[in-house]
């Protein structure tokens, strides 16, 4: 994304598509005019899975970080294979996506939070990097059978890959987000107004 603010230009992760899924397939964007992935290490999955909330990991995982990577990026292909298929109206093949479904190992457990309250949460198992995973599969698969899957939208601006859910009162979102592609529409027509 030529001379969009330095969010894109950051190392940070982009957490601006309302939906965590989505978020995961975002992690691959366009700057400057080429593909720019934001994980370049295990340590960088491990550090979005954080940053979203979907993982609390051990110190030591049971296996080499490196494959975390690479069964991450597996996963985000998947998940954008899909998304695409439905939206274009084809045919969905989730049999990828069921793989890491069928492959977890979760339970729930009662959990204090600090005021005293109750909660149920979802503990996931992080003996492989499949498991590990499994939440992303989980929001993937839930977005997927949502029935309003038509709220999932690629953001307009032509030069821009990210997608978003449409989460607005009157689902007419347009960007990724106003301070990227929203604020560069609006300065390339105030631009063609001038001449």
């Amino acid at each position: 994304m030529s001379g969009s603010p330095s969010l894109l230009t950051s190392n940070a992760p982009l957490f601006i598509a309302d939906h965590g899924a989505l978020d995961f397939v975002n992690t691959v964007a366009q700057v400057e005019g080429q593909p720019r992935d934001f994980w370049q290490s295990g340590e960088d999955v491990q550090h979005w899975l954080t940053h979203a909330g979907l993982a609390t990991l051990p110190d030591r995982l049971p296996f080499p970080v490196c494959e975390l990577l690479q069964e991450a990026r597996r996963l985000r292909e998947v998940i954008r294979r899909l998304v695409m298929q439905k939206k274009a109206g084809e045919a969905v093949d989730v049999t990828a996506l069921n793989r890491y479904l069928a492959e977890a190992r979760s339970y729930q457990q009662l959990v204090t939070d600090p005021q005293g309250g109750l909660r149920l949460e979802r503990i996931y198992g992080t003996q492989t990097p499949v498991q590990v995973l499994e939440p992303v599969a989980a929001l993937a698969a839930s977005l997927m059978s949502d029935p309003h899957f038509e709220l999932v939208r690629e953001c307009e601006h032509p030069e821009c890959t990210l997608w978003f859910y449409d989460r607005t009162k009157a689902h007419r979102r347009r960007w990724c987000s106003m301070a990227l592609c929203g604020n560069r529409a609006k300065v390339a027509r105030f631009r063609q107004q001038q001449k």
